[in-house]
């Protein structure tokens, strides 16, 4: 059960290909972002897109695999959890960003048509 407390699952596709850089530690990161959309219908019989970007951080040999499978627009459902991080940009100003650490990658289906 203390798996759980820190878990999310999103499926979404990507848009763009992942960012892959490889550490001087010699670890490989992936970075890639999934647009998650939810329909619905209003209450005048509206039908509505609501699109949600997430972040998301692959690490070591998952990084590999993201590199070499994922590109924009493949659909994907991603297992992980969330990871509030701090950070000073290049003009100084202190930022914040959550993003979410791959556990687990499934490709549901290649860039769409």
């Amino acid at each position: 059960m203390t798996n759980i407390k820190n878990h999310v699952q999103l499926v979404g596709r990507l848009g763009a290909n992942p960012e892959v850089k490889m550490l001087d530690n010699g670890n490989k990161l992936a970075r890639f972002s999934i647009a998650v959309t939810e329909s619905y219908t209003t209450k005048k019989g509206e039908k509505v897109n609501d699109v949600q970007w997430h972040s998301i951080v692959a690490w070591g040999s998952m990084a590999g695999i993201a590199e070499k499978i994922l590109q924009k627009g493949t659909q994907v459902t991603v297992d992980g959890k969330l990871f509030n991080r701090s950070f000073t940009n290049k003009e100084g100003v202190k930022r914040s960003s959550t993003e979410i650490v791959a556990n687990e990658l499934f490709v549901i289906s290649q860039k769409a048509a």
